[in-house]
């Protein structure tokens, strides 16, 4: 049996309520499908390490209309000689207990041929039941690579936290190869570092010059490129294909309209498609200076909103 060809891949997600929002929309720009419940099936291949929401990707090597018939097709299997192997069950919706799973996994353990390694198996091989049909494959895990970036030296108050900057990342840019992007008011490269590690070709501005000295030594941190530079959005030249725009807001006072236009249009200007945030209602102003809203989200933490705007 050739263990390499898949027939759909499964992804498990999850996401605190106030960011679910967000996680829908990314997921839907990754995987091409609106996630409905805790695993969403994708013909699309992404690393679940891509997503701060995904934390395991199945793909799908057989299926079966019940446990005994996916059990037979399992022994079929053949893995590399001395090779050791783990099985986890990947529940879709909270309703198999903890006794129940891994009883699961010890019925289709025992029709692998070879030796069963609870720690740091050769293989690890996953199971879930999805839409009355079961479903096994090989299984991998998350690295949640954004959470090493949380120990950034430099800090803002105000700045994206690593998992909504990697998630806005990848709305922004769901495929890198190819793909020129600009984050022209970067602050402290929160998105620079998420979108960089994702193999994203990326450069980001900042007027402020303090801003662009954080962001340097955070990326030097992390080993990535020096790719931050000072400037002001409305004096940047160059064309793009997607813009990630954090509009700048302060606690103490807000950004004039005519400041928030002249940014919009300088966004327009550098790139057909943009991913903004905001804190505000632009969608006027978005209009104004030809942007088109094709999709949106919102993020809330306790009575604050960040407004994440996919723009055309």
């Amino acid at each position: 049996m050739d263990l390499d060809h898949h027939l759909c891949y499964l992804y498990t997600w999850t996401a605190h309520e106030e960011e679910l929002s967000l996680c829908k929309l990314e997921l839907k720009v990754l995987l091409g499908c609106i996630p409905e419940e805790r695993i969403v099936a994708s013909e699309r291949r992404i690393d679940p390490s891509r997503s701060p929401f995904v934390k395991h990707r199945l793909d799908v090597l057989l299926e079966g209309e019940d446990l005994p018939e996916l059990s037979r097709q399992v022994a079929e299997m053949e893995l590399e000689e001395g090779a050791t192997f783990k099985v986890v069950f990947l529940d879709s919706d909270g309703s198999v207990d903890y006794a129940e799973a891994r009883a699961i996994e010890r019925v289709l353990g025992l029709h692998i041929r070879g030796k069963a390694e609870m720690r740091r198996p050769d293989r690890l091989f996953g199971v879930a039941r999805t839409h009355g049909r079961w479903r096994f494959g090989a299984c991998h895990g998350s690295e949640a690579v954004w959470l090493r970036h949380q120990a950034k030296p430099q800090h803002y108050s105000t700045a994206l936290s690593t998992r909504v900057a990697r998630a806005v990342a990848n709305i922004a840019v769901p495929e890198p190869a190819g793909v020129r992007a600009i984050d022209p008011c970067c602050g402290i490269g929160t998105v620079l570092i998420e979108a960089l590690s994702m193999g994203v070709d990326i450069v980001g501005y900042d007027i402020n010059p303090l801003a662009v000295r954080g962001a340097r030594a955070n990326l030097a941190h992390f080993g990535f490129p020096d790719v931050a530079a000072i400037g002001d959005i409305r004096q940047l030249g160059g064309a793009y294909d997607t813009a990630i725009l954090d509009m700048p807001y302060n606690l103490c006072s807000k950004l004039p309209p005519d400041e928030q236009l002249a940014m919009l249009a300088s966004a327009r200007r550098l790139a057909s498609r943009a991913v903004i945030v905001t804190t505000e209602d632009i969608d006027a102003m978005l209009q104004r200076v030809g942007f088109r809203i094709t999709d949106r989200c919102v993020v809330r933490k306790g009575a604050f909103a960040r407004h994440i705007l996919v723009c055309t």
